[in-house]
């Protein structure tokens, strides 16, 4: 389905935040890996969340939910033998799980989502799972991946954290399972860091030890442990809470969402930052972040491997600031569901924002007055690119119309149910 936004000048209201993907998909996944039963408290409900759910059950685990918490009996290291697996277009659920089902004999990961996750390559995980003695059969480094594993062995490991920390996430999941010690090396630059301390304090919460070089670059890892059955909390989800502060910064608002942690270890957290810097009227406590925007922004420059998941609603607030923006240091985003560089920035261009790329930056030259807008615009399948696009669309002088906006449900299933709730001028059209 479509959905088609309207110039909308004011929002208001309060919301509470959504549920971390991350953090969810996190403890599902140790909590799978443990012997016994694990509670997770406000677990987030979404496609990449709901793909990890299916897949750990077709591995065994045994999952009851309720409205509050899901409760989860683990299969340990001994995943349940299974034939395919359906990660959907969750890009980190399938890394994570081809790093786990090196545990198993034989598994398929099948490609449902050709025109997106089915991109994406995934050779340096292919490559560092054979160090490990797993082979792995794939179409060039794409989706259809089988793993072959059963008898995996630790030791010494090289992995290329170039382009994604995803592969090194999948890597620390797996290697304290292993009956030898592991060392891990990380090759190039290391990107999206942040998110390897998400990994690194979940798997401390489970009662993991891994001994991590303050650079990120080596990790030595005992191996023959185990993961504890836990209680966990999830906490609110920055990534998602970004577009909606966006939204609120572009317009004329008052704007409160709850749950959101000041000392989280959430990268995108900086979205409270860099909207201080673009001298959005803010405050940011005791969880909650209130925004009176006055449609006035200033310029900036981010360095956005950081906070790789709130680039996007970034730079749509910057499509509006006073002066030139610069977001570098972003590569990866080039490597997502979508190119976020490329073919983001060839929509914003359509619905008339003034924007160049480089291979690693995206430079923003702001147009206070609005943009055009009046037009139809592709997301390329890409729920990051649709809650960017939208908050464009708030400060369009016509409607535009965002194709295949369902794709939002990958992270944030209720996205335009709380922009409407703001007041935000948007409508489901087939």
């Amino acid at each position: 389905m479509d959905v088609i936004v309207k110039p909308t000048p004011i929002l208001n209201g309060e919301i509470g935040a959504l549920s971390s993907k991350n953090y969810t998909t996190r403890y599902l996944l140790v909590a799978a890996l443990a012997e016994g039963t694990s509670t997770i408290y406000y677990p987030a409900h979404s496609e990449d969340s709901d793909a990890m759910r299916r897949c750990i059950r077709d591995l065994g685990a045994v999952i009851e939910e309720d409205e509050e918490k899901a409760v989860i009996t683990g299969f340990g290291k001994s995943p349940r033998d299974v034939k395919e697996l359906n990660v959907g277009n969750a890009g980190a659920v399938l890394r994570f799980l081809m790093g786990v089902t090196a545990l198993s004999k034989e598994v398929t990961f099948v490609n449902t989502y050709p025109e997106s996750l089915g991109k994406r390559p995934h050779d340096d995980l292919i490559e560092t799972l054979g160090q490990l003695g797993v082979e792995v059969e794939h179409n060039e480094g794409k989706l259809p991946i089988t793993i072959r594993g059963g008898q995996p062995k630790g030791g010494k490991l090289t992995v290329s954290g170039e382009v994604s920390s995803q592969y090194l996430s999948a890597l620390l999941f797996l290697t304290p399972l292993l009956s030898e010690d592991s060392e891990i090396t990380v090759t190039g630059d290391l990107k999206s860091k942040v998110v390897i301390g998400q990994t690194l304090e979940v798997l401390e919460q489970a009662g993991i030890t891994i001994h991590a070089a303050d650079d990120y670059t080596l990790f030595r890892v005992p191996g023959d442990q185990s993961y504890e059955a836990k209680t966990y909390t999830v906490q609110g989800d920055y990534p998602g809470s970004a577009a909606v502060l966006a939204a609120a910064a572009v317009t004329q608002s008052d704007v409160t969402i709850r749950n959101l942690s000041e000392d989280s270890k959430q990268g995108e957290r900086a979205i409270i930052d860099v909207l201080r810097m673009m001298e959005v009227p803010l405050t940011h406590k005791d969880g909650n972040v209130h925004v009176q925007g006055n449609r006035t922004l200033k310029a900036l420059e981010f360095d956005g491997d950081a906070a790789t998941d709130a680039v996007l609603a970034m730079v749509a607030a910057a499509v509006f600031a006073e002066g030139t923006s610069r977001f570098y240091n972003v590569e990866n985003l080039r490597y997502k569901e979508c190119d976020r560089i490329t073919d983001y920035l060839n929509e914003l261009r359509k619905a008339g924002a003034n924007v160049e790329e480089r291979q690693a930056e995206i430079i923003v030259h702001g147009r206070p007055e609005g943009v055009e807008g009046g037009v139809e615009i592709n997301a390329h399948y890409d729920h990051r690119v649709i809650m960017a696009l939208t908050v464009v669309g708030l400060r369009a002088h016509q409607p535009i119309r965002i194709k295949d906006a369902h794709h939002v449900a990958k992270s944030y299933p209720q996205y335009f149910d709380h922009m409407k709730a703001l007041g935000a001028n948007v409508e489901w059209v087939k």
